[in-house]
């Protein structure tokens, strides 16, 4: 097994961030990315199994019952019916695909944007900082948000793959390079 560190650097806003990973932070990688895709999955096929999930008291109770800011927006959202019918769709259905696309690697920046998205809604709607502002839905949004940014679907996963499929003997990714913005 190789010991050797990647340097990693980036820019954003004028500040610059160094740093060293360590050859056995792959595995880490593909850990949080198993570990958030199946948490996902799990969560997204119970839900569609069970048949009984229903946004609507989550989103006119909970968020005011936790003093949420938004709570507001929440609660026209679930006195909104045409609303509360398209979540009641996309919570679960949105867990599966999402789970299913980091669990396999497939689409998996796609993916991961949209599982941090919902976690920080979960995150404004479940707002309790009695013991501070970060809590398990901060938490799995930061996992998504790393899977995403390490292009976590290329290490044994799907994207790999799609990303060097050819087109006219050409590797997608370099034929249309906005699809680095899905895969990875």
């Amino acid at each position: 097994m190789s010991t050797r560190e990647v340097e990693l650097e980036s820019t954003v806003g004028g500040l610059t961030a160094k740093g060293k990973l360590h050859t056995l932070s792959v595995w880490f990688i593909l850990a949080l990315r198993l570990m958030i895709g199946l948490a996902f999955l799990q969560s997204g096929v119970d839900k569609v199994l069970s048949g009984e999930f229903s946004a609507s008291g989550y989103l006119q109770n909970a968020p005011p019952a936790n003093g949420s800011p938004v709570a507001d927006l929440f609660v026209s959202m679930g006195n909104t019916p045409w609303f509360v019918d398209f979540v009641n769709i996309a919570v679960p259905w949105g867990e599966v695909l999402i789970g299913l696309g980091v669990l396999l690697g497939a689409m998996t920046r796609l993916a991961a944007f949209f599982g941090a998205f919902m976690m920080l809604l979960f995150y404004l709607g479940n707002w309790d900082v009695a013991h501070g502002y970060i809590n398990g839905d901060f938490a799995y949004m930061l996992v998504f948000l790393s899977v995403a940014a390490f292009g976590a679907g290329r290490i044994f996963g799907l994207d790999r793959y799609i990303e060097s499929y050819e087109i006219d003997g050409q590797p997608l990714v370099e034929r249309y390079p906005w699809a680095r913005y899905f895969l990875g």
